[in-house]
């Protein structure tokens, strides 16, 4: 029995010590108006401060984690889109590189159309504002990293368009250039390059280009063109490829007398003939009998009277004679055309 009462003594003690040590630890304080030790016991406004303070610190701890995780580790899906996002600036600045090399390359073909090409075949330089009437002129691309994908695309593309517009229409002007350069054989034919009359010996002229004394009254008078003292009967040539714009008598002075209309402005006038051989629209080509030396009209004798008009301005017919004349003649007849008799003979 008091084995027994033993057993289960120790049984209790032991269930009591591990309830005990399974409790939370009971804390005490010193009451000095008591001199007694009692329980501590706290508030429970105390403890609702302590749980929602430290969950606070865990929201806030959580917070910081989940941001400082978001921002220092990259996702597997934000490690891709870097890569293909490197790739693209990559790709964007040697495209870019290529298009303002294309724009060089572009700037000089225009400059050559406008200063040497439209030069040499005497047409007008085309106009920026026409190459660029379709374009509206872009400014330079902001910096790469401020750009998105898309932005990055359009620019590209505006770009290229821009481009290829330049193109097109450097190649209209090109195209334009090539009509002029087929076209520049017959121009060459129809500018006026020969004497009039045959006069390989240089001294037919008798009268040259501006101020002469009228042989009728006698007064000065500005001379339109040279005359070339002839036999009547001398054959008169066109001196370039036209039309005939007139042929008749002039009650103008000029008596039988033709005009040839060359194109591209020229005009030319051969007057006081003895008969005409040419009617007024027939095509002629240089070097091709038109008419005969006489002295109809105001004329004091044989001659051919050759006048050069440009865009309906008279012009020193001197300077058309080269192509029948080698350099030393062409320079002999500049002198004699300058010295020449003062009386003219119309």
């Amino acid at each position: 029995m008091c084995l027994l009462l033993c057993r289960f003594g120790n049984a209790v003690w032991k269930c009591f010590f591990l309830e005990e040590f399974r409790m939370k630890k009971i804390k005490y304080y010193y009451n000095t108006h008591t001199l007694r030790y009692e329980k501590l016991v706290t508030p429970l406004h105390v403890k609702l401060l302590r749980f929602f303070g430290f969950l606070s610190a865990m929201l806030v701890s959580a917070a910081i984690v989940i941001f400082l995780y978001n921002k220092f580790v990259p996702k597997p899906g934000e490690i891709e889109s870097n890569k293909k996002y490197q790739a693209l600036r990559e790709n964007y600045s040697i495209l870019n590189g290529k298009v303002h090399t294309l724009q060089d390359q572009i700037s000089e073909l225009e400059k050559r159309d406008n200063e040497v090409y439209r030069s040499i075949f005497e047409a007008n330089p085309v106009p920026d504002s026409a190459r660029a009437k379709i374009i509206e002129k872009k400014q330079e691309i902001q910096k790469v990293n401020l750009l998105s994908d898309d932005v990055l695309e359009n620019e590209i593309a505006a770009q290229l368009d821009n481009l290829s517009a330049r193109v097109a229409y450097q190649e209209k002007s090109y195209d334009g250039i090539a009509k002029l350069i087929k076209n520049q054989d017959a121009k060459l034919a129809c500018i006026p390059a020969i004497q009039p009359v045959s006069n390989k010996q240089l001294n037919r002229i008798a009268s040259g280009f501006g101020v002469r004394i009228d042989p009728v009254y006698g007064t000065p008078k500005f001379h339109k063109g040279l005359d070339f003292s002839a036999p009547q009967g001398t054959p008169i040539y066109a001196t370039g490829d036209g039309v005939v714009k007139e042929a008749g008598f002039s009650d103008a002075g000029y008596g039988n007398h033709v005009v040839i209309n060359h194109g591209y402005g020229y005009e030319t006038l051969y007057g006081h003939m003895f008969r005409i051989k040419v009617r007024q629209g027939q095509r002629v080509k240089r070097g091709e009998v038109i008419g005969w030396v006489g002295s109809t009209g105001k004329s004091t004798g044989p001659h051919c009277h050759y006048e050069v008009h440009i865009n309906n301005n008279v012009v020193d017919p001197v300077y058309f004679f080269y192509n029948d004349l080698t350099p030393e003649q062409y320079d002999r007849l500049l002198k004699i055309a300058a010295t020449g008799s003062a009386k003219s003979f119309d």
